[in-house]
């Protein structure tokens, strides 16, 4: 009886070792991704958009094969449009689902509520929309397991002030921008540095809060004002409605946005009518007639019957931004990982070539499109600088 207990302990010891020998990927043939995302409250939209756009490429990379023989496995959360929440997923989504990067969440003020969080377990995030300045940089330095492959706002917010200036022939513009928001924030004190410093003049400014609905008040003081241009750096939920009752009001100047404005709820909101001389910097364009955009589009098409939009794009690319990287680092090791992805160089991807700098962001082009009636109807790619 002794040596048949001692033979069951020893059988139970080696079991309990086994099982622990797949690390932090589950399986040896299965490789675990945190997608953190706002499915659900103010930015829903974004989202699911991003979503759609990763499942679709860890679709596609897991029928090729997968990575180094291994398949991604998604483990999908929704943060809810809510910062803590989604600090508190991503302490989840590491210590009990044992995924070895997490991609999102989309917007800045929830990517950086989780940064804490990787920096201390040292997994790598990667977000394909947080665009604030400070997402991977701020006043302690680096976060070295923090990445995105957008450009920031003070390179969107230049690249309209240039626009304005060279392309609209602007000289006075008003900005209306959300004060609740960093991103807004940023984007309005940037447009205004190259704005100014340009020969331009900022002859009003003017601010609302996340889930304002009645805007009249703002409208009605800037009607009084002699401007060219209005620049709204907010989310669609509000400008949707800025644009609306601004047009109502019979403000025709052209208004002028960020990516924020890149979902088909604008149209919804604002109505298309509305929508005319309206422009906004994004990460591309589904005008634009490059092969591998076009690819991406009817696969896209494919499988979610709609029109993808930037986040989309920019979920997809996320998936091979990582999967690039797992595939150079020949493991999934955190820092190995870090190390892979801080050394990306010239990655071709559907919202253009993507190099890595020294602080975790993407060099790479941006698109300002122009809508009409609602529609896309221009697309022009410009440099940063």
């Amino acid at each position: 009886m002794k040596k048949m207990l001692a033979l069951v302990l020893a059988l139970g010891l080696m079991v309990g070792l086994l099982a622990g020998c797949g690390g932090g990927s589950g399986s040896a043939d299965e490789i675990k991704i945190g997608v953190n995302y706002e499915l659900s409250g103010q930015v829903a939209s974004y989202g699911q958009s991003s979503v759609n756009g990763i499942m679709l490429a860890i679709e596609e990379i897991n029928a090729a094969g997968g990575v180094n023989g291994k398949k991604l496995v998604p483990v999908q959360v929704d943060n809810k449009s809510d910062a803590a929440e989604a600090a508190t997923l991503a302490t989840r989504l590491i210590t009990k689902d044992k995924v070895v990067a997490i991609l999102g969440p989309a917007t800045s003020g929830a990517y950086k509520s989780q940064s804490p969080v990787v920096q201390k377990n040292k997994i790598p995030s990667i977000s394909g929309s947080a665009t604030a300045d400070n997402v991977t940089v701020d006043e302690t330095g680096l976060k070295d397991f923090v990445f995105r492959i957008c450009y920031t706002d003070s390179v969107q917010g230049a690249a309209m002030a240039n626009f304005a200036l060279e392309k609209l022939g602007a000289s006075k513009a008003v900005i209306i921008l959300d004060s609740s928001s960093d991103y807004g924030k940023g984007l309005a004190a940037n447009f205004k540095k190259i704005f100014t410093e340009k020969g331009g003049t900022i002859v009003g400014e003017e601010s609302y809060v996340a889930k304002d609905t009645d805007f009249s008040a703002i409208l009605t003081k800037i009607a009084a004002m002699e401007f060219d241009v209005i620049y709204l750096p907010g989310y669609y939920e509000e400008a949707g409605l800025i644009i609306k009752q601004a047009r109502a009001l019979g403000l025709t100047a052209p208004v002028l946005g960020a990516d924020g404005f890149d979902s088909p709820k604008l149209v919804d909101l604002a109505g298309a009518s509305a929508l005319n001389d309206v422009y906004f910097t994004n990460h591309y364009s589904s005008l634009e007639e490059d092969p591998a955009v076009t690819k991406f589009i009817e696969s896209y098409k494919a499988k979610y019957n709609s029109e993808p939009d930037a986040f989309a794009a920019l979920g997809y690319d996320m998936v091979y931004f990582l999967a690039d990287a797992i595939k150079r680092a020949g493991s999934t090791n955190g820092t190995a990982l870090r190390d892979a992805l801080a050394s990306t160089k010239d990655l071709a991807a559907v919202t253009g070539s993507v190099t890595i700098d020294e602080n975790h962001n993407a060099i790479k082009t941006i698109v300002v499109i122009g809508l009409e009636n609602g529609q896309q109807a221009t697309a022009v790619r410009v440099a940063q600088n």
